[in-house]
């Protein structure tokens, strides 16, 4: 029997095209249908490796779930955008591969993303999720995240509800 070791570790350049299959197959799974079919494929095509590359030689906060050599998953963290919010850090992006999710490894990896904003000194986070996307939905609640914001953002010429999750300490 062979088993894989599991880890979250931060993002390097080498992860990058890793990183934009993961932001494809995960944005297709979660937002079709949701957002507009060609602001989602413009979406998606911005952040292809060159881009995800690049914000990490910047220095971008990411974090990835790795099963062995291969990244399953990623975390975009920092400072929170929202200054109304009573929370420093933010998780501004959570994504697995759509073939590990509903196995446990989104919780490891949002908590290894909380547990990076605390040691940077941000205390409490905030993440939000569009209001008809009912899986992120229900895997904010499940981790404690309590409904603290609504807003809207605007896809083409579909605008879309909102959520901010907030989760102190």
């Amino acid at each position: 029997m062979s088993t894989l070791l599991v880890e979250t570790r931060r993002a390097r350049p080498t992860d990058a095209a890793q990183i934009a299959e993961i932001h494809d197959s995960a944005w297709r799974v979660a937002y079709r249908g949701l957002i507009p079919g060609a602001e989602l494929e413009k979406m998606i095509q911005r952040r292809g490796p060159l881009w995800w590359e690049t914000a990490l030689k910047r220095g971008s906060r990411v974090l990835v779930l790795t099963l062995g050599d291969a990244v399953a998953g990623y975390a975009n963290v920092g400072r929170n955008r929202a200054r109304g919010l009573p929370y420093e850090g933010e998780i501004y992006e959570l994504y697995l591969r759509p073939e590990y999710q509903g196995l446990g490894f989104g919780r490891r990896l949002f908590n290894d993303a909380r547990k990076e904003l605390a040691s940077a000194g941000f205390e409490g986070l905030a993440v939000w999720a569009l209001a008809a996307n009912e899986p992120a939905l229900g895997f904010y609640r499940a981790l404690g995240g309590m409904g603290v914001a609504r807003s809207t953002e605007t896809f083409g010429e579909r605008t879309l509800e909102k959520l901010a999750f907030g989760w102190n300490g």
